[in-house]
């Protein structure tokens, strides 16, 4: 039977993409700050991306890449969730309106979100770990993940595999000349 089309008909193209693509860059995202001992010390799942609630003094030294979050974690109380010991340093500029450099900071979380997290850290040992600060169009921007705490062995045990990957490279880059 031929393709008959009436005036009523609805065609929908969609167009799709190849089977192999490059994923795409995020375009105007400037890291400002990496926790990169989270990685050390937690085995890390599920990551979240927030919003952070800043004061003006702060978000000008965010901007200047004077953040450090070695020692900050993430604390759910009541219906909000909060950056804890993140230090973003004082504004130089705005010298006596600064900010405190550690006071907690809110971040901007949907409620089925804060709800999900809430129920992932009552289970023992799980906590909500700081990963990374960027800014993505002119906003400061928090990813945490879900951490549970990397034991003595653990880590021992993550330092041999990455050294025998590394001496297994070596061997293969010595060979193929």
């Amino acid at each position: 039977m031929p393709d008959r089309r009436t005036s009523l008909d609805i065609v929908v193209c969609v167009r799709r993409s190849p089977a192999k693509r490059e994923p795409v860059k995020d375009i105007g995202v400037k890291v400002v700050a990496t926790n990169r001992q989270a990685a050390r010390d937690y085995f890390l799942s599920d990551p979240h991306e927030a919003g952070l609630a800043l004061q003006g003094s702060e978000i000008k030294s965010v901007r200047a890449g004077q953040v450090s979050l070695k020692e900050a974690y993430v604390r759910i109380e009541g219906r909000q969730a909060w950056l804890i010991d993140a230090h973003i340093a004082p504004y130089q500029p705005a010298a006596g309106m600064n900010h405190e450099p550690r006071r907690p900071r809110r971040l901007l979380l949907h409620r089925r979100e804060l709800l999900r997290l809430e129920q992932a850290t009552r289970q023992k040992g799980l906590t909500l770990v700081p990963t990374r600060l960027y800014l993505r169009r002119g906003r400061a921007k928090l990813e945490f993940a879900i951490g549970r705490g990397k034991r003595k062995y653990d880590k021992r045990q993550a330092l041999a595999e990455r050294e025998a990957r590394r001496s297994m490279q070596r061997a293969l880059g010595r060979g193929g000349r």
